[in-house]
């Protein structure tokens, strides 16, 4: 006698979780550096030498003028400080699950990324927009950072607040009895 043939359907296999994954965690290193597009254009707007919208003092809307220095580099080091902050507290419920080296590396990498376009859009920007830049000063004059410095801040910001809650996340467990 004949045994019947049984028909057993193909089981697809899962697919991998992985794959999906690794393309959003890469929306971390892409996120901050359009976020820089707009730092740049908001700095030009806010700081003194651009739009001069934060101060409206008059005298220091004059680019070439050392006094709208500081403020200038200020208010781009206020943008960076903001947005690594909230960049860090968006990445805090991130880094509990696998991949939160990745996700955290992209996200610094990403930050540093959108400072040096906030910095570079900002430059564009005040050139497109501002005044053209008295050439007997020379090229120092005019819409420029002064502070490098200041683009170390978004990246800086989101390895301390990652740190922080982190912490916080551990010293809030309670101890296992």
């Amino acid at each position: 006698m004949t045994e019947p043939t049984v028909h057993v359907p193909a089981v697809a296999e899962p697919m991998s979780a992985s794959k999906p994954r690794r393309s959003k965690d890469v929306l971390w290193l892409i996120l901050p550096a359009a976020l820089g597009l707009v730092a740049g254009v908001i700095w030009w707007l806010l700081a003194p030498g651009g739009l001069n919208l934060v101060s409206g003092n008059p005298d220091l809307a004059n680019a070439a003028n050392p006094d709208s220095w500081l403020p200038r580099d200020l208010v781009l080091g206020a943008l960076m400080l903001l947005a690594g902050c909230l960049t860090g507290v968006m990445l805090d419920g991130k880094l509990q699950s696998e991949g939160s080296g990745r996700r955290l590396t992209f996200a610094l990498v990403g930050g540093a990324l959108g400072a040096l376009i906030a910095w570079l859009v900002g430059l564009l920007t005040a050139q497109l927009l501002g005044p053209a830049p008295d050439p007997a000063l020379g090229p120092g004059f005019g819409f420029t950072l002064r502070s490098y410095a200041v683009l170390v801040l978004w990246p800086a910001a989101i390895a301390f607040i990652t740190f922080v809650l982190a912490l916080f996340g551990v010293l809030s467990k309670k101890p296992v009895k």
